[in-house]
């Protein structure tokens, strides 16, 4: 008779837990987040925050698709669950690239922010913190999809922090570039993430 198997050890459970806790913050942040950024883009007529709006959608799925992988387990399981990860890394890219043609293109100059400040300056704290966590917890449950995750969750900082600068110059001096400007340079991050996670971790 085929003996039961044993339960994960106490520190395995542990971080399991932790890893679990920290992906389910991440999706009430954003989920908040977008009611917000929907409140502050309309009020500014602000492409910028409408986007990181989309970019906690983006956060949001990579987020669950984290909670369903740790819920199970099997190398295809997880297979799967990067390659889901890999496609919202390009879906990232995809966004900031249109959307900051489009600023650029039209040189469309949006009302002030004063919430869209606040709210992207505190992000940027919360989601390095988290993105933190995820790396340690990831990398201590030898966890490829919560790593690759937590990748997601720095980006989702450095865009938080590329959307507070532009808001900042443009409430400041004027200069509306800087946000798309800025933008290019996570697009190439994101671009170089996915690039990883399909080719180190192909089935």
């Amino acid at each position: 008779m085929a003996r039961p198997a044993l339960p994960p050890p106490r520190n395995e459970a542990q971080l399991l837990r932790r890893g679990v806790a920290l992906e389910r913050v991440t999706l009430a942040w954003n989920i908040v987040g977008i009611v917000v950024l929907a409140f502050a883009a309309a009020a500014a007529r602000s492409v910028a925050l409408a986007g990181f709006g989309l970019d906690s959608l983006v956060e949001i799925g990579a987020s669950t698709v984290v909670l369903w992988e740790l819920a199970g387990a099997g190398e295809a399981r997880q297979r799967r669950a990067l390659r889901l990860i890999g496609y919202a890394f390009v879906a990232l890219a995809l966004y900031i690239t249109v959307q900051s043609s489009i600023v650029l293109g039209t040189g469309y100059h949006p009302k002030h922010s004063p919430v869209g400040i606040g709210w992207t300056a505190i992000t940027a704290a919360v989601m390095f913190a988290l993105a933190a966590g995820k790396a340690r917890t990831g990398h201590a449950l030898d966890n490829p999809v919560l790593i690759a995750e937590g990748r997601v969750t720095f980006i989702d900082g450095i865009l938080a922090l590329a959307v507070l600068v532009g808001l900042i110059l443009n409430a400041t001096t004027g200069a509306w570039w800087g946000d798309p400007l800025a933008g290019f340079v996570i697009v190439f991050y994101g671009l170089k993430e996915a690039r990883a996670i399909f080719s180190d971790h192909n089935p």
